[in-house]
């Protein structure tokens, strides 16, 4: 099963469990009935921006769309996702009784803007940068960030990934508040 195919799985999966009809998903998230419909077929190929609307709608983190219980590491091949400016591969899940935490190795395109909606309540995002300069954040109050530092911010609320001088490379760490889930 191809990755198209799986992430149409789970969406449909998720949606059953919390009683949705594809119409009520499609409302929640302003993801259009088709699209959606052929996302949950494995016909279409999702994006980050689509998924993320989704599983904002769904209450749930991005990996659980991404990723069933994960096998060891050495059985594992990493799946990208990619959106308007960012490319995604979720390279670890942890989950707790406090959060679900999701780490991405990420890629934002060289002049690329990616806005982010905002993601389930209580929601934070952390970017380590690895190369490249990032300006990334909240919508408003984004923060430049150069090779070897990190910045958070509260991602409940509309942010921004951009790439003003080339591509940036990075470890996203997205977590969420398992109270919110």
């Amino acid at each position: 099963m191809g990755l198209n195919d799986e992430v149409g799985r789970r969406i449909r999966e998720l949606r059953a469990a919390r009683g949705l009809s594809l119409s009520e998903l499609a409302r929640r998230s302003g993801v259009g009935k088709g699209t959606l419909s052929e996302l949950e077929s494995g016909t279409r190929n999702p994006t980050l921006e689509t998924l993320y609307a989704l599983t904002t709608a769904l209450n749930r983190p991005l990996s659980a769309v991404l990723d069933d219980d994960p096998p060891p590491r050495a059985e594992r091949h990493a799946a990208a996702v990619s959106g308007s400016a960012v490319t995604a591969v979720l390279i670890e899940r942890h989950e707790d009784d406090d959060a679900v935490t999701d780490v991405f190795r990420i890629t934002i395109a060289a002049g690329a803007t990616q806005e982010s909606a905002a993601h389930v309540p209580g929601t934070t995002e952390s970017l380590t940068i690895l190369s490249g300069t990032a300006l990334v954040g909240v919508l408003g109050a984004p923060s430049t960030v150069g090779p070897g530092g990190t910045v958070c911010w509260p991602a409940d609320t509309a942010h921004l990934y951009h790439a003003p001088h080339g591509d940036v490379h990075g470890i996203l760490l997205v977590r969420y508040r398992a109270a919110a889930l």
